[in-house]
């Protein structure tokens, strides 16, 4: 009998398995939006034979004794249990899709630690007109007057499908779960799924940004609004027009993103008579190739992105953005380990991982302040068609969502398809509730239209 392959656990697999919480799983949605049907043969075969594509994700968490100075993954070479459920229709398919992907996180100790579920046929009709209650989507809104929704082959047919991917999130993260959903689309319509080649953009000198703010006092905290009872995260997602930005402009959507975010948490916090203190913005950044080279697990690294509560009341549009692009582009240039320096000697096998853990937590409740705002993820236009063929089609919205554990208890994650920006934001119940949810994306619709500025 051969031997099952063993890696260690790698610095961000094994800070997150040290800090799990059954009432706060650590799970990453996707949701992808088809306009018509799949066969459910086919679309098993392919999602399955994708995984042995990408070995990598065939893995489950090792069993070993207490004193065992590592956690391991084990790579299976087949699945452990069946990855693609199918969902029928109903009116609410949806939304419990939804709260499932936030409620129910794939097991570590099944190969492997993803699901896919496939809410096929009148359950995708009018998701977005109709909403889908606490954990659902809003109808997308213009600014300022009441217009219909966008084109939207799913809202108005019986024929849509909506793929949903739960991620175990102490295992991989969204787009390395993304790159095997391509690979799957291309096996299942036999169209080519390979990656558009990045936007390229102006070259801009990398120079130190004026007047930074200090990143050594605590950080500003998302004001409460109104908890919720029940435990676990809420979620409510979008779609919006992408923001306009001038040719030639030294800064991204991303920037607008992050400036947007920014505001928006300033204004919350300022309604909700919170003292005004420096803003922190977690922001991933993530160097992986997106063909089919591109490493399988959790590849991101995190940077913050610091705003003075000056810079951020009534501020210089045009200025504020040129400043956060400075940031932006000085933070990503710089070599730092994924989760910073301390993770690595928190995660050295000095001791055996019971020890360890306990240490871990108990330093993550003691930087519990510092700990950054939030976190914005802005996984940008999605790279890859998503063509699953003549009948299914090709994908015309795609969300994501990132865990929203407190202290943070907010995380707002974009992503744009067929030219719409997909928002997802994600809260704990114990800060926020679904009417916080709404007002918090009201914010945002608001304060990412005051970035299109003119020249």
């Amino acid at each position: 009998m051969t031997t099952p392959v063993r890696i260690p656990f790698p610095v961000v697999d094994e800070v997150s398995r040290h800090c799990l919480q059954e009432e706060e799983p650590e799970t990453v949605h996707i949701e992808v939006h088809l306009p018509g049907p799949v066969d459910q043969t086919r679309l098993r075969k392919a999602f399955t034979e994708a995984l042995h594509r990408h070995p990598r994700i065939l893995m489950r968490e090792a069993r070993g004794p207490w004193y065992r100075r590592r956690y391991e993954w084990e790579l299976t070479g087949e699945p452990d249990t069946e990855v693609v459920t199918f969902t029928p229709a109903g009116p609410r398919a949806l939304q419990d899709a939804r709260t499932r992907a936030l409620t129910e996180s794939p097991p570590l100790s099944m190969s492997p630690p993803i699901r896919l579920e496939v809410v096929e046929a009148d359950s995708a009709a009018g998701s977005r007109a109709a909403g889908a209650a606490r954990v659902g989507a809003a109808a997308p809104r213009q600014r300022g007057r009441a217009t219909p929704p966008a084109p939207d082959t799913h809202a108005g047919s019986a024929q849509g499908t909506v793929l949903f991917l739960t991620i175990n999130h102490t295992a991989l993260d969204g787009p390395a779960c993304l790159r095997i959903l391509a690979t799957a689309a291309e096996l299942y319509g036999g169209q080519d799924n390979s990656p558009a080649a990045p936007p390229t953009r102006t070259p801009q000198p990398l120079q130190q940004a004026p007047d930074t703010p200090t990143t050594w006092s605590p950080p500003a905290r998302v004001a409460p609004g109104t908890p919720d009872p029940s435990p676990g995260n809420g979620m409510l997602v979008t779609e919006l027009p992408l923001p306009h930005r001038p040719k030639g402009s030294p800064y991204t959507v991303n920037d607008q993103l992050m400036v947007t975010t920014a505001l928006t948490i300033a204004h919350w916090n300022r309604e909700h008579g919170a003292r005004p203190r420096p803003l922190r913005i977690t922001m991933p950044v993530d160097d992986r190739p997106r063909d089919t080279t591109m490493p399988i697990g959790n590849g991101t690294r995190l940077v913050e992105v610091p705003f003075a509560p000056a810079e951020l009341d009534h501020p210089d549009m045009s200025a504020l953005l040129r400043r956060t692009a400075a940031r932006t582009r000085m933070l990503k240039s710089l070599p730092r380990p994924q989760l910073g320096h301390g993770a690595a000697i928190l995660t050295a096998p000095w001791a055996p991982v019971a020890a360890r853990a306990a240490l871990t937590r108990a330093l993550r409740r003691a930087a519990a302040p510092w700990t950054s705002t939030t976190l914005l993820s802005n996984i940008g236009r999605i790279p890859y068609p998503l063509d699953f063929g003549e009948e299914a089609g090709r994908a015309h919205a795609v969300w994501f969502s990132a865990p929203a554990r407190m202290p943070r208890g907010l995380t707002v994650t974009t992503a744009s398809t067929a030219g719409r920006l997909h928002l997802a934001l994600r809260w704990s119940r114990a800060l926020l509730s679904h009417g916080d949810g709404a007002h918090l994306r009201d914010l945002f619709e608001h304060y990412l239209h005051t970035t299109e500025v003119t020249p």
